[in-house]
């Protein structure tokens, strides 16, 4: 079964067998609002825990997605070049923006679990 973590940034990443999947948390989005365009990285990148790896665009703003952890990224989420309104209605689901093959599995350990995660967005309320 695969484990959720969230960063302090504000993307989710679900593991699996060394692959995790990102996206955006449902907080995220809802600062956003209305999601209108979403630019991915491109297929092979390798990133470093940290980097800016996609933009997503809103009618408020634009605003940069950070990589959880290092690795390669080995698949996007093509849906959403043509519906970047997934990020809205599914945020931790159909709205992923890119799979990701991790290199250290321990940056992980840096990252939040969902009990945490909304503890931390509580606060900033």
């Amino acid at each position: 079964m695969a484990k959720v973590y969230f960063s302090e940034d504000h993307e989710w990443i679900s593991v699996e067998g060394g692959v995790g999947i990102v996206g955006i948390t449902e907080y995220a989005q809802e600062q956003l609002g209305d999601v209108v365009f979403v630019e991915l990285p491109e297929l092979g990148t390798e990133v470093e825990k940290g980097d800016d790896v996609a933009v997503v665009e809103s009618v408020k703003a634009a605003s940069e997605v950070y990589s959880p952890v290092s690795g390669e990224i080995v698949e996007i989420n093509e849906d959403l070049a043509e519906a970047p309104g997934l990020v809205n209605q599914h945020a931790e689901a159909d709205g992923w923006f890119y799979k990701i093959v991790l290199s250290d599995e321990t940056e992980l350990d840096d990252l939040m679990n969902r009990k945490d995660y909304d503890a931390f967005v509580e606060d900033l309320d």
